[in-house]
């Protein structure tokens, strides 16, 4: 699946973009779960499986909530069984700079048959690694690099051009926007994904000089003769 994953907990949000048909999954993590959950009261697994069903067959991409061994298999497993269209996010290490995640992603990809987005991840050369593991995707955060000095559009076309070269399965998506070039400038440069905030989509479909087109249009139509 390649387009745009709409970057939400939101369930109406989610309903808007889905129905206008221009989204191809959708991601959230952590950080965005608990804004809903500031918005009122939300059972994470009934929300996470509601979504999933709205958009199946389309991807969910939902993130572990821990970075112990142990717990990290167990919730990974647990998650992917809430419904057939769900992806477990793992990040591509601990805080501490712990190497286990990537021991826990080959082993989820390749024994235990779930499919795996390895987020958090900078640079080409973690996204590299992490598709060399057999994650099915592998997340850059263009936004986070950028702002690090790194130019994320050089780093998606090296990581794009190692993994067909190489012939990786997994695909890119790159995310962190910052700005609405930004969703056009990562596919161009290779990304097979790009993850959206709903408010930067709303930007991207409504430019101020085209309401000015569709008024004027409006305005000439009520000139003319029926």
């Amino acid at each position: 699946m390649t387009g745009i994953f709409l970057d939400t907990g939101d369930i109406e949000q989610i309903k808007k973009y889905h129905s206008m048909g221009i989204i191809r999954g959708v991601t959230t993590n952590p950080t965005i779960m608990s804004r809903e959950q500031n918005k009122g009261n939300l059972n994470f697994k009934k929300r996470l499986i509601e979504i999933a069903n709205l958009i199946n067959p389309l991807p969910l991409s939902i993130e572990l909530m821990t970075n112990e061994y142990t717990e990290m298999k167990k919730q990974a497993v647990e998650f992917s069984k809430w419904a057939k269209n769900i992806n477990i996010k793992v990040t591509i290490h601990g805080p501490g700079g712990e190497m286990d995640n990537l021991k826990i992603i080959n082993e989820l990809e390749n024994k235990s048959k779930v499919r795996v987005n390895v987020t958090a991840m900078i640079t080409a050369q973690q996204c590299f690694v992490a598709a060399m593991a057999g994650a099915t995707y592998v997340s850059i955060f263009g936004g986070r690099a950028n702002d690090l000095g790194y130019d994320s559009k050089a780093e998606i076309k090296k990581l794009r051009s190692l993994i067909d070269t190489m012939n990786l399965k997994s695909k890119i998506i790159a995310g962190s926007v910052r700005e609405t070039s930004n969703v056009t400038d990562w596919f161009h440069s290779g990304a097979h994904i790009v993850t959206c905030p709903p408010q930067f989509l709303e930007k991207i479909i409504i430019h101020p000089h085209t309401k000015e087109i569709v008024k004027q249009f409006l305005k000439d139509s009520l000139k003319l003769k029926k």
